[in-house]
């Protein structure tokens, strides 16, 4: 990893966007469907397969974006695999529980996952700014 290219970033983010894309086409099919051009016209299940693909695009690309500097930090490819399957699966349970099939409780975990991602994904962010700060002053 030395070379300045990323190899664990980009498997997960073409996965995260394929699954994106999926969410994207439930939201046009759904609104080709119902007729709705714009906004979830009081359909339930319209607004849920909205937020699905919204929440999506809403933490995604945070926590690509911490994995970037993470991997570019010469993070364990462990770790960043580790964090990239727990936000995979986090972002499925979560997608496919709201747009597809709605159950609280899977939701919550999908959510809970994802926190967990960005929780450990900040600390390590944090430490790897700490220890290039220090190691400036101290050179």
């Amino acid at each position: 990893m030395g070379n300045g290219f990323l190899f664990v970033t980009p498997l997960y983010a073409a996965l995260l966007t394929l699954w994106y894309v999926v969410l994207s086409v439930r939201v046009i099919r759904m609104r080709t469907s119902t007729k709705t051009s714009l906004g979830d016209g009081g359909n339930p299940d319209m607004l849920a397969a909205i937020r699905a693909h919204g929440n999506f695009a809403e933490y995604v690309p945070l926590a690509l974006l911490l994995m970037v500097m993470l991997e570019q930090g010469h993070t364990s490819v462990y770790v960043l695999h580790a964090l990239g399957v727990v936000l995979l699966v986090a972002r499925l349970i979560h997608g496919y529980t709201l747009s597809f099939s709605y159950s609280l409780k899977r939701r919550v975990i999908g959510m809970a996952l994802t926190f967990t991602v960005l929780a450990v994904e900040i600390l390590l962010c944090l430490n790897l700014a700490l220890s290039g700060h220090r190691a400036f002053f101290a050179g």
